[in-house]
């Protein structure tokens, strides 16, 4: 999986340095050393950090800060000293979110924009890209509209080449449209070299996995499912991969679920049976995956209401 390389099972450690308040407090204090320690304790290889722009550079792109450097370089650290590697996510960019409420757009239209992105990236290589084995790059999180993927594409293939002059060996991650759906990855173009895997997000069926969740206009917020009564069929997750394994094979990479995971509304017996359900079709498939998320964030694994059945969850991440 991955070339080889140690990123199979993870963790996202969602609302550190992304979807947050952005204060001392959170980015200082949100996770520890610890929590790395405990994400380690459960058998996982690696763990997902995402990072909004924002905690990297000034509002107008022409300072870099070094303290979020300095926290992004402080956790490798601790990854390394607890024996796991690490994918640094660029949650948002300027000019571009996956949340509509962000209010960040203008990237795909705006080639300063598109600039200050490839900037933001040979700095992340250059100052947080360590050892190729131990770090990956994920160069966007969740691109929306179908019609932004000429663009993306245009703009992911420079990244890379810009990348590449700085960083030559590591894993980069790249993932398509409709918020890195699997059904949109052979929308991408061919990897621009091997060590370009195709990366997707996972959380169907939504009215499962979301139940309750404010931030999806079309579900009855009161509305709560079972497993059972969401009738999953046994192969739902070999169909719906497999657009994506078949451009994978096609284009000769391989593939990454970046983010899955259910929402704390749905019952902890009935979270673990869609862990398992995925988690089997991961196996089948040979797909290395990165479970959302370890703490709070509506999802967290570590939280309290999945203390009586973590120890079997976990089997399945």
């Amino acid at each position: 999986m991955l070339r080889g390389r140690s990123f199979t099972r993870g963790v996202n450690l969602g609302g550190w340095m992304s979807q947050c308040d952005y204060s001392p407090e959170r980015l200082n204090g949100f996770i520890q050393k610890k929590d790395i320690a405990k994400i380690a304790s459960w058998g996982m290889d690696h763990v997902r950090l995402p990072i909004d722009y924002n905690v990297l550079e000034n509002e107008d792109g022409t300072a870099y800060l070094a303290e979020g450097f300095e926290r992004i370089n402080r956790a490798a650290e601790w990854c390394g000293e607890a024996g796991l590697n690490l994918v640094l996510d660029l949650h948002k960019t300027a000019g571009f979110s996956f949340d509509a409420g962000e209010r960040e757009t203008g990237f795909f239209h705006d080639g300063a924009a598109q600039e200050r992105f490839y900037r933001l990236w040979e700095q992340l290589a250059s100052r947080c890209g360590g050892k190729p084995e131990h770090i990956a790059f994920e160069l966007l999180n969740e691109v929306t509209d179908e019609g932004f993927m000429d663009t993306w594409n245009r703009v992911a293939d420079t990244c890379v080449r810009r990348i590449r002059a700085i960083a030559p060996d590591h894993l980069i991650l790249i993932g398509g449209y409709h918020n890195n759906s699997a059904h949109a990855v052979p929308a991408l173009n061919p990897p621009a070299d091997a060590n370009v895997i195709y990366n997707f997000h996972c959380y169907e069926p939504i009215a499962f996995t979301h139940q309750g969740a404010h931030w999806v206009s079309w579900l009855d917020q009161s509305a709560r499912l079972t497993f059972e009564e969401a009738e999953i069929p046994e192969n739902y997750f070999d169909e719906l991969f497999r657009p994506a394994i078949e451009a994978a094979e096609k284009n000769g990479t391989e593939l990454y679920c970046g983010e899955y995971g259910v929402i704390d509304r749905a019952k902890p017996e009935d979270t673990v049976k869609w862990f398992r359900m995925i988690h089997d079709a991961f196996e089948r498939h040979g797909i290395s995956r990165c479970a959302w998320s370890y703490k709070e964030m509506d999802f967290g694994l570590s939280d309290a209401r999945l203390d009586g059945v973590r120890d079997e969850l976990i089997r399945y991440l």
